[in-house]
């Protein structure tokens, strides 16, 4: 802990005053006192207004991630295993705990950090210097906790290997915290298995955020011919075919990820229904409209196209292509799942970009949901930029007429 404190400029700040967590380094006017890097300190604007208290690194833009807005709270245990108390009773009324998100960075006030449990083992990546500190102390609080209600955590696996840890200052990071334990860790959701590989998996071995939207996949999907593109180890596809569907094809780049998917296919038993298929998505498509396919329902669930506003442009042509071409593969009056998951395709552009996709493929779409990511990636408000990034729409697709 640091006595140190920092004053905003005048008129800066503004992100924090919305209710935002961050504060960049251009914002600062001065530091008084001495710190360390990932020390907390205590933050004042411009008059002298308290206003919180978070880390500071003076190696990253991001200057400083709040902690507290109330300036005069100690940042110890207690108020540590409030927070990890707050966010698991938070996961037990809204989401099934058998695998969920536990802790989602600035959403549930640990910023920089998120931990994912899958079964019996945890998986944690953390993104700033000053929570790396605090890391393991939060594990072990969280793993107490979860004990209080009789969920042994048998292992944890750190995969902080994001690059993102090099603009902190840090280095990326991947291996076991505490003893060693088998990383394939199978897991249920919505009445599907998965063999979860936490060591060499995307993210922290598997995307979360989707499994309330595989749930409506799945109870669509009856009696229905599916195509799910980028597929990834075959969640929307399994979906599907535990629905019901009679053909469901899955199509990812990536032969790993193919082959965890065939995997998890004869875990559920539909193998014999589902074909998973390696090639790229962007060459498929069009490919597939020349041949004239046709399916009931089209799953896209793409990779975020940008990670920086500066290639929102470039994105947007990208999603309007695999769109235009996914409409053209429904049949009148079958239906079309899209979505993204980058933060900065907003929710204005992205119905912007579908509503333009629909014209090109000259169709006319009646829309059935609209989702966001599930509960245990909440979206804070004021800070939507930190915890706001799915955007999924259901659609059923007719003929222009």
């Amino acid at each position: 802990m640091s006595n140190a404190v920092v004053t905003l400029k005048k008129g800066e700040g503004r992100t924090l005053k919305r209710g935002g967590a961050w504060i960049f380094d251009n914002e600062i006017e001065s530091v008084m006192g001495s710190y360390n890097d990932g020390d907390i300190v205590i933050v004042r604007d411009f008059d002298g207004y308290p206003m919180g208290r978070g880390f500071i690194n003076s190696a990253s833009t991001i200057r400083i991630r709040m902690m507290t807005r109330n300036a005069d709270q100690e940042i110890d245990d207690e108020f540590i295993k409030k927070r990890v108390k707050d966010a698991w009773e938070y996961r037990k009324n809204v989401i099934d705990t058998s695998s969920c998100r536990l802790i989602f960075g600035e959403a549930d006030f640990f910023p920089g950090l998120v931990i994912d449990k899958y079964s019996d083992v945890l998986v944690v990546e953390s993104l700033a210097l000053g929570i790396d500190k605090l890391k393991n102390k939060i594990i072990d609080f969280l793993k107490e906790e979860l004990l209080s209600d009789g969920i042994k955590i048998r292992g944890v696996y750190e995969r902080s290997d994001a690059k993102v840890r090099l603009k902190e200052g840090m280095e990326r990071v991947k291996g076991f915290i505490g003893e060693e334990f088998d990383t394939n860790v199978t897991i249920e959701e919505n009445g599907v298995k998965y063999l979860v590989d936490v060591k060499d998996g995307q993210k922290t071995g598997f995307f979360l955020d989707q499994k309330l939207n595989r749930m409506s996949i799945q109870n669509l999907a009856k009696g229905k011919r599916v195509l799910d593109c980028f597929t990834h180890t075959g969640s929307f596809a399994l979906n599907a075919a535990l629905g019901g569907a009679t053909e469901v094809i899955g199509v990812d780049a990536s032969e790993l990820a193919v082959n965890q998917a065939r995997i998890n296919a004869k875990l559920n038993g539909v193998d014999d229904r589902v074909e998973f298929r390696v090639d790229d998505v962007l060459d498929m498509l069009p490919r597939m409209v020349e041949e004239k396919e046709l399916f009931d329902l089209v799953i896209l669930d793409p990779p975020a196209f940008t990670k920086s506003r500066s290639t929102i442009k470039q994105a947007a042509k990208g999603y309007r292509a695999i769109n235009t071409s996914g409409l053209k593969l429904v049949k009148n009056g079958g239906y079309f799942a899209t979505c993204t998951c980058s933060h900065f395709m907003d929710y204005e552009n992205f119905t912007k970009i579908i509503a333009e996709a629909a014209r090109a493929a000259h169709k006319r779409l009646r829309q059935i949901e609209f989702k966001t990511q599930a509960p245990d990636h909440p979206i804070l408000w004021a800070d939507d930029e930190n915890s706001y990034y799915l955007k999924f729409y259901i659609f059923q697709v007719c003929e222009e007429r």
